[in-house]
């Protein structure tokens, strides 16, 4: 495993994660869990990320479980969770100053600990004021329940003012985003944040490193029994590999699949390793719901050093899809 700084940070995490999205709770109970945590841990994992929107908060106490149960030291990881969406009440969601404390209050509860290294602000809350929000990070990492803070799905502009203000009014400011990035959708990490990582010193936690399990190739002749898309309360993942989009993504999928096989990897395995070429990518967020799934993830490490100049240009002239920086007009 090999580890990197999260941004202009001193904290280190391993350039391949563990996430709890979808499986935790909906496919994984604490047993199974415990298997698959333990794999990516024994293979030098030490970031773990979480939500409280997660299957209505139980991937966070599955969560905790496996770390009661394993006696993992609490210093060893790297543990994250999201506050946006904790219920239904009208002050359970979005960003206000009640409910991150609040909200933050609750995910420790669940998972059993007295602080996470990282929270997000899960989404923008637009009915919120940016300032009201940082002061409620500011407050929580101030109290010990949380050592740093950032963003996802934010846009630059909403990263930038937050981090403004919290320069202006001496308070922390979010040090990581967390985006979707993979072979399909490259746009914010690659060109919008930018500017950010120099200015900022911003560090990404990218998630959906396979595009909803497209760039698996599993998904290139119909969409399978067990796939997430049958999953109760997942049905709108269901265009996303049926539409004309879909279509014209799987047959790059089966091209893809050629590269993978000369390289001796699964499509799967060169879609991480793509992704962890990236400089601006702190770690890539992989989730899974058997052990060998994780190994063969974690893999994707070995694979990247096979990413010659070569093999990259072959790969971005069957994907088509670079984004292109403003060019400099001087």
């Amino acid at each position: 495993m090999e580890y990197r700084s999260l941004g202009r940070s001193g904290l280190k995490v391993s350039t391949l994660s563990f996430g709890s999205w979808v499986t935790f709770g909906s496919q994984v109970d604490v047993d199974k869990a415990v298997k698959l945590m333990t794999t990516a841990y024994d293979a030098g994992v030490n970031f773990f990320d979480n939500a409280e929107v997660y299957s209505g908060g139980s991937a966070e106490r599955i969560m905790g479980e496996v770390i009661k149960k394993t006696g993992w030291k609490r210093h060893d990881l790297v543990l994250s969770t999201k506050i946006f969406w904790g219920g239904e009440g009208p002050n359970d969601r979005g960003l206000s100053r009640k409910h991150i404390i609040e909200g933050l209050d609750a995910s420790l509860g669940r998972m059993g600990l007295d602080y996470v290294d990282l929270v997000y602000a899960h989404r923008p809350d637009i009915h919120t004021p940016i300032e009201e929000t940082v002061r409620a990070f500011n407050h929580v990492i101030n109290q010990g329940k949380a050592f740093y803070w950032g963003t996802s799905e934010w846009s630059a502009q909403q990263i930038m003012e937050a981090y403004s203000i919290a320069r202006q009014e001496h308070l922390i400011p979010p040090l990581m985003e967390q985006p979707q990035y993979n072979m399909f959708h490259r746009e914010r990490v690659e060109v919008e944040y930018h500017r950010l990582y120099s200015k900022i010193g911003l560090g990404t936690t990218v998630w959906s490193p396979l595009a909803s399990g497209l760039l698996t190739g599993k998904y290139n002749n119909g969409i399978p029994k067990d796939s997430r898309a049958n999953l109760a309360g997942y049905e709108w993942l269901r265009s996303r590999f049926t539409d004309e989009k879909a279509r014209e993504q799987i047959q790059k999928v089966i091209q893809l699949a050629e590269v993978a096989k000369e390289l001796g990897c699964t499509t799967a395995q060169l879609a991480l390793a793509w992704c962890t070429l990236n400089p601006h990518v702190s770690t890539v967020i992989t989730g899974a719901s058997k052990p060998s799934q994780v190994a063969e993830n974690l893999k994707a490490l070995q694979i990247a050093e096979q990413l010659t100049p070569d093999v990259v240009e072959k790969i971005e002239e069957i994907l088509d899809n670079k984004p292109e920086l403003p060019p400099d007009l001087r």
